[in-house]
């Protein structure tokens, strides 16, 4: 169980751990959250444990720290290159649901190093808006009962 990984460090049962919590959350957990999940399994843990193993499995390259406009700070265990959308009120990051493969992406990172004659290496790309609980808690606030939906307004 205590592998060593590419720096040499081990992969101790807490780093273990907080890498299956991370992995097993597909809404990108913060580190409190990843905390509360590692309580149930290793009770004795603390917090400063758990952002440290956060930030040894980071630098492993094992999980992505996100950092997204408006903090907390958040953990993806899918280290593939992909997309996100995050909610603009609670800070809430999922992943989009198409691929980060895309010739246009291709294209336009290729006329972008013409055009500005930067040695461009890639590119990143984030979504942003409401999710559908806090749309509907905006919608329920606003007693908004006019027919608007997320797509487009009617006037």
């Amino acid at each position: 169980m205590d592998a060593a990984l590419k720096t040499g460090r081990r992969m101790t049962r807490q780093r273990r751990v907080v890498l299956d919590a991370v992995r097993s959350n597909p809404c990108h957990p913060t580190a409190d959250e990843v905390y509360s999940l590692v309580k149930r399994v290793l009770p004795k843990t603390s917090l400063a444990t758990v952002y440290r193993n956060l930030e040894t499995l980071a630098e492993e390259g094992l999980i992505k720290r996100l950092e997204p406009e408006h903090p907390p700070m958040r953990f993806d265990g899918d280290v593939s290159e992909h997309y996100h959308v995050t909610c603009m009120n609670c800070g809430k990051i999922e992943d989009a649901p198409f691929t980060a493969v895309d010739e246009n992406l291709d294209t336009l990172e290729k006329a972008l190093g013409r055009l500005t004659k930067y040695g461009v290496f890639g590119h990143r790309l984030e979504f942003l808006g409401l999710c559908s609980e806090c749309a509907l808690k905006e919608k329920d606030e606003n007693g908004d009962n006019s027919g608007q939906t997320m797509e487009g307004s009617h006037e």
